[in-house]
């Protein structure tokens, strides 16, 4: 579960509707990761998931001759972001994209090379503290979990129309639950009675459902499937599947990407693309390594740097966080 920043203060205090109360998430080091290829003059780095606009706004600040493009799937996030982002005028622009749409975005807008991108991947904390939205189990609400309200299909939708063997491979595959066929059996049992519309009812199914022994250990018993059913939702393994390639073939050569993921899943996708492109593809036992198979990408984190304590005391969202950077070193050789 990923932890951006806080839900926008909307009472007094002087806050702007859109301001955070926490500091977004390793700000400091990715802006640091960041920072060789966006001092260049004419810089253009891309917040691929912009949420309220706490990443882009350090970005934009930091770096005063960078240029920003910022995508996001949710209206809200873009309206919110863009108040926030407003005083840096034409410097900032907002789309309305999900992130493996960054090609098609470039292209629209001339861009044909980027130096920086960002990617803060998971559920925003604006769309956790958002009852009506429905991602989080710890309250009550309607069962949508869409990202993007204006399209797709609700987890309500998924829940109560998916076949049983369907819903098993996904609570198994996005949500490592081991317990995925009896949680299944009693939401097929319990959806012929009354169809599922809320977050609660399906909270105390899964707490019945699980034995004793699985409901002590590894906090709510409903995270797991809570975040399948949000993956499945906004198809977010197989976007990032698309994305992540796509952003690196979106570098110049010394350009740099940052990406914090938020489950081993995600982590996972963004490690084999990062280290297949800093490994060599030549044929084994050539004396000499030609140039279409050297090392596209050199590696600039240490496997997965994690959140500090600091970091997780100011910001308990913050502590599955993991991030990982990477340099284009070199053009792709046809």
């Amino acid at each position: 579960m990923k932890g951006r920043e806080a839900l926008p203060h909307k009472g007094g205090g002087g806050r702007r509707e859109g301001e955070s109360r926490h500091v977004p998430v390793m700000l400091q080091r990715c802006l640091d990761l960041l920072a060789p290829a966006l001092e260049r003059p004419g810089a253009v780095v891309v917040d691929c998931t912009l949420g309220l606009g706490g990443h882009s706004e350090a970005l934009l600040s930091r770096f005063p001759e960078a240029r920003l493009v910022a995508l996001d799937r949710d209206k809200e996030a873009l309206r919110l972001s863009g108040e926030r982002l407003a005083p840096f005028g034409d410097r900032a622009t907002l789309v309305h994209a999900v992130y493996d749409e960054l090609p098609d975005v470039l292209g629209r807008l001339g861009i044909p090379r980027v130096q920086g991108i960002l990617f803060d991947l998971g559920v925003s904390s604006m769309q956790l503290d958002d009852a009506d939205r429905g991602f989080a189990y710890a309250q009550d609400a309607p069962l949508d979990m869409r990202m993007d309200q204006t399209a797709g299909v609700s987890a309500a939708e998924v829940l109560n129309t998916y076949p049983p063997g369907e819903l098993v491979r996904i609570l198994r595959a996005y949500g490592e639950e081991k317990q995925a066929k009896r949680i299944v059996a009693a939401i097929v049992r319990e959806r012929e009675k009354e169809p599922f519309t809320t977050s609660a009812r399906l909270v105390e199914l899964i707490r019945d459902a699980l034995p004793q022994a699985a409901k002590r250990t590894g906090g709510n018993p409903a995270k797991r499937t809570f975040q399948a059913l949000r993956i499945e939702v906004n198809g977010e393994l197989s976007v990032l599947e698309r994305a992540v390639p796509a952003a690196v073939k979106a570098l110049d050569v010394g350009g740099r990407i940052a990406v914090l993921s938020y489950h081993s899943l995600e982590d996972r996708l963004v490690k084999q693309v990062f280290a297949a492109g800093a490994a060599t593809t030549a044929p084994p036992g050539l004396p000499v390594v030609p140039e279409q198979y050297q090392p596209r990408l050199k590696l600039l984190t240490r496997g997965a740097e994690l959140p500090t304590e600091e970091e997780i005391a100011e910001n308990r969202r913050a502590a599955p966080a993991r991030l990982r950077g990477a340099e284009r070193i070199r053009e792709d050789v046809e």
